[in-house]
């Protein structure tokens, strides 16, 4: 009997240290050092005057001035969308919305490119949009 009273009594111990080494609560929390792609939110508290635009959960920045992306050949390919929206308030950003663009400025694949490079048609010109990605 003192056997299975003081086994009883150790394995309630180790299930209250193994409950007690759990620093997540609820099982709801996140963790805060998670590193994820940029937001608008990001950019924007950043430099106020970046031009961005958001799709499919990515942000993308006007390349034009990158050495590298203009030194690629890029050819526009296949419209993907248009920017729906333009703000400038850093929470207001959904799919599509841009902080420069105007509303429905057409965006495209780089025919060459299957990565995070958009070109985009304003006013009879091409501009490489490239996607910011935490790797």
């Amino acid at each position: 009997m003192y056997r299975k009273s003081l086994l009883l009594l150790l394995t309630v111990f180790l299930l209250i240290f193994l409950g007690a080494c759990n620093n997540n609560s609820n099982g709801n929390e996140t963790d805060d050092n998670v590193i994820g792609n940029p937001t608008p939110e990001d950019i924007l508290s950043d430099d106020k005057d970046v031009d961005i635009f958001l799709m499919d959960g990515t942000v993308y920045t006007n390349a034009e001035d990158i050495e590298w992306v203009n030194e690629e050949e890029l050819n526009t390919g296949e419209k993907v969308g248009e920017i729906k929206n333009q703000t400038d308030d850093n929470g207001g950003f959904d799919n599509f919305t841009a902080s420069k663009l105007p509303a429905g400025t057409e965006i495209y694949k780089s025919e060459e490119k299957n990565g995070p490079i958009y070109i985009v048609k304003l006013n009879g010109k091409e501009i490489p949009y490239i996607g910011l990605l935490e790797g």
